[in-house]
């Protein structure tokens, strides 16, 4: 198979040819039986069965089903491939779907990919994705219906929660593999996934519960301590309200205060270029947005009065609450593109108020004023659905050959960086006491200026796509673009990167992101950059042009 890519970023496109023994490579697949659900329900448990099939043609649109609320968009120009839905009863109370798409031409691989927020339904564009590698491509609708930000389904359904948690997942792709294995009469060779945010969680939780699930995951922003997230969430939106209060940051000063981080921070990790490459090593001076005496309005003039320089403290630094306990880390410094999201509201973001109403059993009465730790204890001693990927030994996963490559925005404004970091250490302290070294199966990515899961400031405009999670499907036509256009290998494309680890065990040392012009019609690449495994960085080599990723090495941080 033949790709294209450029053979420098401002020439003209060159054909190339991938030489390595990797990955893509795809073969017509005589199926053992038709598109049609007979040929599916031989080979399902009673408790199982088959909602409908498709066979499509190449070239062709699969139109979502009406109701999807969740993943609307109808992937377009898929290759030609066999679509199906499959419904599960997992117990008296609960049940849940997947889909699978299995192409014509199959590269002998398994892809499942993740879901969003609290979302319940099935991620087709994401499959899209993934089938476009060749991949036989699965997504689960968890065991629900309902857009990412409403949890009411949760509510004293402790077996949906179950779903939600890991089940629908696990169960998933294990009914998946057997129908694949079925239909191409054929063992596959490998098994991978992809996802980011609740997708990163499910990705990790696979991972701790089911290692023998994946032989490779790409987990993104993974919301992996659900039970703290949640409720930080809660606790961020107060720090901001009421509207009424004199600390109240509007959200038409959010630029305002994005823009002074930048100011302020851009150059201090050794070079100014529009980018924070290194939040921590910003020490960032708030006192610099207070309004003079002279300012009537420090909305129109952009500044911050005391009492809002107090919120701007709370939002910056860690939860800690009784006896000096931490709970959860901070939005990090370059994150106010995103504000709007949680801190913008005249009240908190209902992914975290609706947590304890629904998921913790409080009922739709409780209000968010009356938030305090013990909802956090409560949290932490329920547990519900067992949500949490907070089991760090992952010697298991590493015994058995698995890799896991994570990763995560700087400027992510919904899920905090540094939770990611958290997570990190405390694989690593949990396994390099017992021996069990870490950087051959597991290594974590900071990327700077990237947003959540997709993305950049407009003011930032930092190299963000590197074939992640989610990210193929911000490109048009919805559904037809996957891995890198123009870049097609490991070198560029994370995925690539995971498989080229697990299959023929070459390690990422470093990930190029790429940004182009206008990202969503990918036209002209504008800036390449490395991403390196933390807790390296990317430094500037001191010579050359800085939008060119060969000009980038990974450093160490200490």
């Amino acid at each position: 198979m033949d790709f294209f890519r450029y053979d420098s970023m401002r020439q003209r496109n060159t054909k190339v040819f991938l030489t390595s023994a990797l990955l893509l490579t795809t073969t017509t697949t005589t199926s053992a039986f038709d598109c049609t659900p007979p040929g599916f329900e031989a080979h399902l448990p009673s408790n199982a069965r088959i909602a409908y099939t498709r066979d499509l043609p190449s070239n062709s649109t699969f139109h979502v089903p009406t109701g999807d609320i969740a993943y609307p968009t109808s992937p377009q120009g898929l290759p030609a491939l066999c679509a199906v839905q499959v419904n599960v009863t997992s117990s008296p109370s609960s049940a849940f779907s997947f889909g699978l798409f299995l192409p014509q031409d199959w590269n002998d691989r398994f892809l499942a990919v993740g879901n969003g927020g609290f979302a319940g339904g099935i991620n087709w564009l994401d499959m899209a994705a993934g089938v476009q590698y060749g991949f036989a491509s699965m997504s689960t609708d968890t065991g629900h219906n309902s857009t990412s930000g409403d949890i009411s389904w949760a509510y004293h359904e402790p077996e949906k929660q179950t779903d939600f948690g890991y089940r629908a997942m696990h169960e998933s792709v294990v009914l998946a593999k057997r129908l694949a294995k079925a239909y191409y009469d054929c063992e596959m060779k490998y098994s991978y996934y992809s996802g980011c945010s609740t997708g990163g969680r499910q990705g990790l939780k696979e991972v701790q519960m089911f290692p023998e699930d994946f032989d490779g995951l790409l987990a993104g922003a993974p919301a992996w301590w659900t039970s703290h997230l949640q409720l930080w969430t809660i606790k961020a939106g107060l720090y901001n309200l009421p509207t009424t209060a004199e600390h109240h940051i509007p959200p038409s000063l959010f630029p305002a205060v994005e823009k002074e981080v930048l100011r302020q921070c851009d150059a201090q990790d050794g070079l100014k270029d529009g980018i924070i490459s290194d939040p921590a090593r910003c020490d960032f001076f708030a006192e610099a947005l207070l309004c003079g005496p002279d300012i009537k309005n420090g909305t129109k003039a952009g500044c911050l009065t005391p009492a809002q320089i107090s919120t701007l403290y709370n939002i910056q630094n860690n939860y800690v609450d009784a006896n000096q306990t931490f709970v959860f880390p901070h939005l990090e410094l370059g994150s106010e593109s995103q504000w709007d999201v949680l801190l913008g509201l005249p009240e908190p973001s209902p992914l975290g108020y609706e947590y304890p109403q629904y998921m913790l059993g409080f009922g739709a009465n409780w209000s968010f004023y009356d938030f305090n730790y013990s909802v956090v204890q409560d949290a932490d001693r329920l547990d519900p659905g067992n949500c949490n990927a907070d089991d760090f030994d992952l010697s298991p996963f590493a015994k058995k050959g698995g890799k896991l490559l994570t990763y995560q925005g700087y400027a992510d404004g919904l899920i905090p960086s540094g939770s990611s970091i958290v997570f990190y250490k405390e694989v690593l302290k949990t396994l390099k006491p017992k021996g069990v070294k870490v950087d051959p199966f597991f290594r974590h990515f900071m990327v700077p200026g990237m947003q959540h899961c997709t993305g950049t400031p407009p003011d930032v405009n930092a190299p963000w796509y590197f074939a992640g999670a989610n990210q193929a499907g911000t490109l048009t036509p919805p559904g037809s673009v996957h891995s890198v256009p123009g870049f097609q290998d490991p070198q560029h494309d994370a995925l690539l990167a995971v498989m080229q680890w697990t299959e023929h065990g070459i390690a990422p040392d470093s990930i190029v992101a790429t940004k182009w012009r206008n990202d969503t019609l990918y036209d002209e690449v504008w800036k390449q950059r490395k991403i390196c495994p933390y807790p390296k960085q990317a430094r500037y080599k001191g010579s050359g042009d800085t939008d060119l990723s060969e000009n980038w090495s990974c450093e160490p941080l200490y």
